[in-house]
């Protein structure tokens, strides 16, 4: 059992080379959708062209993260401010309702 570990596994699938130009070889990545590709899928190519980013795009990359820190910023200092007036809200209520207690027990 010790020998069948040690070979290498062949392919179980040879692979098909197409030469550049060779039959099928544009037909078959620009050819209409079959008719059940899910959400109409076409079958084309997409170029992503990928470049160093300057110092604009720096610039421009560290004001977008800058406004939205502000903005979440902004967003837990409304919350904070929020709470302030309703927790001293609850202490007055909770201050009132001792005394009103107080004075009812005489």
């Amino acid at each position: 059992m010790t020998d069948d570990a040690e070979k290498p596994q062949r392919p179980r699938v040879e692979p098909e080379i197409i030469p550049p130009g060779g039959a099928g070889a544009q037909s078959d990545w620009r050819r209409a959708p079959r008719s059940g590709a899910p959400y109409g899928q076409a079958y084309t190519t997409h170029r992503i062209y990928v470049r160093r980013i300057g110092p604009f795009g720096i610039a421009l990359a560290m004001l977008v993260i800058a406004a939205i820190v502000a903005l979440v910023m902004i967003a837990v200092l409304g919350a904070v401010l929020i709470w302030i007036p309703l927790v001293v809200a609850l202490v007055v209520v909770g201050a009132l309702f001792r005394l009103f207690r107080a004075f009812g027990a005489r």
